[in-house]
Formats: structure tokens, sequence, C-alpha cells
């Protein structure tokens, strides 16, 4: 066996959590409604990427791992997870049940044109005569 054809994850539980950090993630920033256990204290984090199994976001005090959690995700809504990892003032969330990342990319309103607002004019430079 050479260096290129080596799975590191052979002979592994298909569970493995290491094992489903290679599924596709969306890097991003957004803020997002943070609970843990089931505490009515509900604080802000910013997520820094995304996929359908988990996220990771920043949260300084960090979390023991296997603790339940919750995350408002925008336009996903409320989703229960457990923590999977915590280091350098960072938590990765593992979900109970998949999302669709993509609903978080969505825009959540109609942005201007739902707010009454007309958009920019579209400026050209104009044409001047030869001399």
């Amino acid at each position: 066996m050479d260096q290129f054809t080596h799975d590191p994850f052979a002979g592994q539980a298909a569970d493995d959590t290491a094992r489903n950090r290679h599924e596709a993630r969306d890097s991003l920033f957004l803020m997002a409604d943070f609970r843990v256990g089931d505490s009515d204290k509900v604080q802000p984090v910013r997520v820094r990427n995304l996929s359908a199994g988990g996220l990771m976001a920043e949260y300084p005090a960090g979390l023991e791992q296997g603790l339940t959690v919750e995350v408002d995700v925008r336009g996903v809504g409320w989703v229960s997870g457990h923590v999977a990892w915590s280091a350098a003032g960072r938590i990765g969330v593992a979900f109970v049940s998949p999302i669709d990342p993509m609903l978080a990319r969505k825009p959540v309103s109609g942005g201007a044109k739902a707010a009454g607002f007309r958009p920019a004019p579209v400026l050209v430079k104009p044409r001047l005569p030869k001399r």
C-alpha cells in the first residue's frame, strides 16, 4: 500500500465523529442563538461553518464533550445536537437530525424591495462627441 491510497479511517466504526467531518461544509459567518441542555438561558454565538450534520461556532467558555445543546440557525430554526468537540474558544456541534444548510444562506426577508425601496438608478457614462 502506498502513501496515496492509505485510508486513515479503515477499520473504524462508520458513525465515528471524525469520519462524519468529511461531508461538505459551508464556510460562512452568521449569528445564531444557542442554549445548553434544558436551560432557558439563550446566548448568541458566531457560526463559522455549517453542514447538514453539524456546525462550528465560537464559544469562548468551552463545553464538555457530549453535552446536549440547541442552536437556532437562521432559516432553519431550532436544531438539537451535542457537543462533538471543544477547543481554543470554538465548539463543534453534531446535529441529531440532518438539516439543509443552504436554507441558512437564503434571505430571511424580501430585502429592499419588500421594504418599499426603489433600486438605485443605473448610471451610464455619457457619450461625448469627438472634437
